[in-house]
């Protein structure tokens, strides 16, 4: 689903495993393993110099610098057990460490990020969140069992139930926030033990978890990092699941709601057709620039006279996928717990993790969260509550009551690091079909709303002193034609930790950030296009001479004010 800050290249929720290293003679690096840490147990320490690591079941990771690897377990409190991995490379290392972030419900080492961090010459580490020694995987941390369901199989569901984190608390707090701090805290002590100084600067990076895990940062422990990007960040983490199980529970509601898959590019079509060109990009785009912009009722695509499915939608699937646009609600008090998905999202790409996808399960990938609350029971549908009639009125309470203070990273006070020069990127992609991406504008809005004193969102222009006060320390980048952290019809491939190090660094803040589309997203068989992502609010407009493949052809420029769904206030801003 991503590479945390050379965004495109893979994916965060398909983690990859890692086979250890042999044990070699004494040096610098098998030193490390009797490094004594606190409440640490470093497990091994080995050089590694042949240019290759490879991870079990997958290709090898080839073009690496020599470099010494470190696996370590936390045990911070006594039902801990994070597991942690540190990449030092042994040449032509930049001074600088890095954290990285992963997806879903971790539970696994991502080791394409440690890879790419020592690639750029950081000293770089990892964690599994501390929610490996539970079962747990990228999509599924308690659950029902696949109930026979081969896909769900195959994104990693195991074949019989599990209650992921119920009954440890402690675990919780692991994966919410604990685990990404100290593995910044173990990390840096080993930089500093192998190189002949510390690290002189520290950043992180991480989408989708990984953002949350970057957000929670800035807010919880504001001296750990100089810079953080957080991408497509999973901040407002219990309503997020909420959101995902209410639209399993909608899709699900009867056979006839069922969208097909050959449906979804039917539907993508029609609103790309009517919206493209209306928010800046250009009118041959295969994706919107501001969906916000775009004014689409599925209602158009309901079968007349003799058509039928896939060409058309039935009333059923009509209603299905306004909700999926409209978001949770809450069927009592019509408040939005959780906004839509927004227009241009629409795909069969199940590796996408959206509509399709969860219709595809017996039961929603992500509902592992609430098994954390209910146990088993949530599983079994003569329970009072479990997934398939989890009330949204009466049992949000229950849930945020339990986890909301531990998992949520809402705080938008983030004074202690700005006061220290701390600079935040954000960034997300207009057509995530996961995590919505009005949730990333409504947390920099909020940073702006806070900035004024203002209790509730007001418009704002691009000479607004709260919003250039906001920018000095906080930046944000939406990625047209995106999907979940990486993959989708737009450019998904770009640098967004070069252009944070030159912030912190140099003082020169990013204006705009190149994003590039592979064919087919494939870098060997060379370049489709090349846009700029622009700072928000402004978008990139095409300049109406030259190639609409060519970045160079777009200016950003200031949007008109565009109406951003946002849920109810106890919900998250």
């Amino acid at each position: 689903m991503h590479r945390a800050y050379l965004v495109g290249a893979g994916s965060g929720l398909l983690a990859l495993f890692a086979l250890a290293s042999t044990p070699a003679a004494a040096s610098p690096c098998t030193n490390l393993q009797t490094l004594n840490l606190v409440h640490t147990t470093i497990t091994s320490a080995t050089d590694v110099t042949g240019g290759t690591f490879t991870p079990p079941g997958a290709a090898p990771i080839t073009g690496l610098p020599p470099f010494c690897r470190v696996t370590a377990t936390l045990t911070p409190t006594a039902d801990s057990n994070i597991k942690i991995e540190v990449w030092l490379p042994e040449n032509n290392w930049n001074g600088r460490f890095l954290g990285t972030g992963g997806g879903g419900f971790q539970g696994v080492i991502t080791y394409s990020e440690l890879a790419i961090g020592i690639q750029t010459g950081y000293a770089t580490a990892n964690t599994d969140l501390g929610t490996g020694t539970a079962g747990c995987n990228p999509l599924f941390c308690g659950s029902d069992g696949n109930q026979g369901n081969q896909l769900a199989a195959a994104f990693g569901d195991p074949a019989t139930p599990s209650t992921g984190l119920f009954g440890h608390p402690e675990r919780i707090k692991d994966f919410g926030y604990r685990a990404i701090h100290l593995m910044t805290v173990r990390g840096k002590e080993v930089v500093k033990a192998f190189y002949p100084q510390g690290a002189n600067r520290a950043y992180f990076a991480g989408c989708s978890t990984g953002g949350q895990n970057a957000l929670m940062e800035a807010q919880r422990f504001p001296r750990d990092y100089d810079g953080i990007v957080a991408g497509a960040a999973a901040f407002n983490r219990t309503h997020l699941h909420m959101g995902a199980l209410s639209l399993w529970q909608d899709a699900h509601a009867s056979a006839t709601r069922f969208i097909l898959p050959a449906q979804m590019p039917v539907i993508n079509k029609a609103v790309i057709a009517q919206c493209v060109g209306q928010d800046g990009g250009a009118k041959t785009d295969q994706f919107l620039t501001d969906p916000r912009d775009c004014r689409f009722d599925p209602k158009v695509l309901q079968c007349k006279g003799g058509e039928v499915p896939p060409a058309c939608l039935t009333p059923d699937q009509v209603t299905t996928m306004r909700n999926y646009y409209v978001g949770t609600v809450d069927p009592v008090t019509k408040e939005i717990v959780v906004p839509g998905v927004a227009l241009g999202a629409e795909t069969d790409n199940v590796l996408a993790l959206g509509l399709v996808l969860s219709e595809e399960l017996p039961e929603p990938a992500f509902d592992g969260l609430f098994y954390w609350v209910y146990g088993a029971s949530f599983g079994i549908p003569t329970s009072p509550t479990n997934f398939a009639n989890f009330d949204f009125h009466h049992d949000i309470k229950t849930v945020d009551t339990q986890l909301e203070a531990v998992l949520n990273a809402t705080s938008t006070d983030l004074s202690e690091f700005r006061e220290h020069g701390g600079k935040l990127l954000m960034y997300h992609g207009w057509a995530d079909p996961l995590l919505p991406s009005q949730e990333s504008i409504n947390y920099f809005n909020a940073l702006v709303r806070d900035g004024r004193g203002f209790a509730q969102p007001a418009r704002f222009g691009l000479d607004d002193p709260a919003l250039r006060e906001t920018q000095s320390y906080a930046r944000l980048f939406m990625a047209p034609g995106m999907y979940h952290c990486s993959g989708g019809p737009g450019p998904n491939t770009f640098d967004a930790l070069t252009p944070l190090v030159n912030w912190v660094e140099k003082g020169v803040a990013p204006e705009t950030i190149l994003a590039t589309k592979f064919v087919n997203d494939t870098p060997a068989q060379g370049v489709q296009m090349t846009r700029p992502l622009c700072l928000f609010p402004k978008v990139a407009k095409y300049n109406g001479s030259g190639s609409t493949s060519v970045a160079a052809n777009f200016t950003c420029v200031a949007d008109e004010h565009d109406f951003n769904e946002m849920p109810a206030p106890q919900y998250g801003p």
